[in-house]
């Protein structure tokens, strides 16, 4: 099967690709046999139908699309192995040249990986935060403790910051109340902030059944935006009232009799998810500076498939959500940007991630990264747990649905980040060496 590669761009080439009919041969009894499965014709028994009369009757061409639609798969992935082509997203295929009998030819343009080299990653050195204060750590998370914990006592006087207070809410604008602007029986913690600005100063210094009205932007709803009066009547105030810590504190809130037992495993978990944030982010900060230095131009087709991939996605988000794309910056953007700003900044991060990907990709080549049986394993184990599901249940969907060779992909690449984290200089903000494969100490 004669092969000629064409180079058309440093990121994309066309592959001409001859079949001998005798290759094509055997497809082409099989597409014969098919039809004469579906067909009737009478005279001949279904399956019986000689390829004379299935030419006559449908055409000698229908049968020959049938077996080149059969072989091309097959042939396509011969000719790239033999050129060590390495493509990227699907090819755009043209039969050439057809003489039945004899010889069939296609074309098949695709877009590959360019060619680039690694840099020294050796060089490569960055920076994390240290470890946290321990001990402060741990007193914040047992607060937290605290307050999850914590009861709450009616009282008579005046509401301060910290109570648990009970809230009627009345919403008009230019002394007309709004549709749907009444709430009753909310209840809210004063200073944990999250409800209406103007809120904590109008609540504060209430007693039970005292009342206020002050101004607010609308954070929901039809008049969503808009300023409006708002008229707040307190109805309950409850002051909250921690728990001691102490022995029966360690009892109630853990596995653990006492509180310096409790305390001891607060800290190990304290530094256990400490250093694996070290290392999660010794790794993003390694393969950007990585994508910086590696200098090559990613395939157009793939770019644009990518981008136009990533803006259905987040379009498709935002209409599940209700929202246009510049009522979400309004809400959420702390930046101003325009949605012309958005778009070209999700684009340039697209770039960046395919770049990211093509890196790590040229890595497990070059440093012959395996994936092993016990590395698909752990996979199916992960996905079971942060899907509710089980091994079983997953290796089943990984079959069925054709994810091997994209998990298995996965795999490599993040075997690959595993080197690179590896090789990489990575030190905290305090100039110490941080070790890119942390200690995990046993739960």
């Amino acid at each position: 099967m004669p092969n000629s590669v064409e180079q058309l761009s440093p990121t994309r080439v066309k592959l001409t690709v001859e079949i001998p009919f005798a290759d094509l041969k055997p497809h082409l009894d099989r597409a014969y046999r098919e039809i004469a499965n579906q067909v009737q014709i009478p005279g001949f028994r279904k399956g019986k139908v000689p390829a004379m009369v299935i030419d006559q009757r449908f055409g000698r061409g229908l049968v020959l699309q049938e077996a080149i639609n059969s072989v091309l798969p097959q042939a396509y992935g011969k000719a790239l192995q033999e050129a060590k082509i390495v493509p990227l997203g699907e090819p755009d295929i043209d039969v050439t040249k057809l003489e039945d009998g004899e010889v069939v030819e296609f074309a098949a343009e695709v877009d590959i990986r360019p060619e680039f080299a690694i840099p020294d990653v050796s060089k490569i050195k960055v920076e994390v935060p240290a470890l946290p204060d321990v001990d402060k750590e741990v007193d914040e998370r047992v607060e937290l403790l605290r307050e999850r914990f914590a009861t709450s006592v009616e009282v008579e006087r005046a509401a301060k910051k910290g109570d648990l207070v009970t809230l009627d809410l009345v919403a008009a604008i230019d002394g007309e109340q709004i549709p749907n602007g009444t709430s009753e029986g909310v209840t809210y913690t004063i200073g944990s902030g999250g409800m209406l600005e103007g809120l904590d100063e109008a609540v504060t210094g209430l007693k039970a059944g005292g009342s206020k009205t002050f101004k607010s932007t609308l954070v929901g709803g039809e008049a969503e935006g808009q300023e409006a009066d708002i008229e707040v009547t307190v109805t309950k105030v409850a002051k909250r009232e921690l728990p001691k810590v102490d022995d029966d504190f360690a009892q109630l809130v853990s596995e653990f009799d006492t509180v310096a037992e409790m305390r001891e495993d607060l800290a190990k978990s304290v530094e256990r998810y400490a250093k694996v944030e070290q290392v999660s982010r010794a790794r993003n900060q390694a393969l950007e500076e990585l994508v910086k230095l590696t200098e090559f131009e990613v395939p157009e087709g793939v770019l644009a498939a990518e981008v136009e991939a990533r803006r259905q996605q987040i379009t498709d988000q935002l209409a599940r959500a209700g929202l246009t794309l510049e009522a979400y910056l309004a809400r959420v953007d702390d930046e101003g940007r325009t949605p012309e700003e958005f778009w070209a900044k999700m684009d340039e991060q697209t770039v960046q991630g395919l770049k990211a990907q093509l890196i790590l990709d040229k890595i497990a080549e070059d440093e012959d990264l395996p994936v092993e049986q016990d590395d698909l394993t752990q996979m199916l184990v992960r996905k079971a747990m942060e899907n509710g599901s089980t091994p079983e249940e997953e290796a089943k969907h990984m079959v069925e649905h054709n994810h091997i060779a994209g998990w298995t992909q996965e795999i490599r690449r993040n075997k690959a980040l595993d080197w690179l984290t590896g090789k990489v200089k990575i030190v905290d903000s305090n100039g110490e060496k941080v070790d890119s494969v942390p200690e995990v100490p046993e739960i």
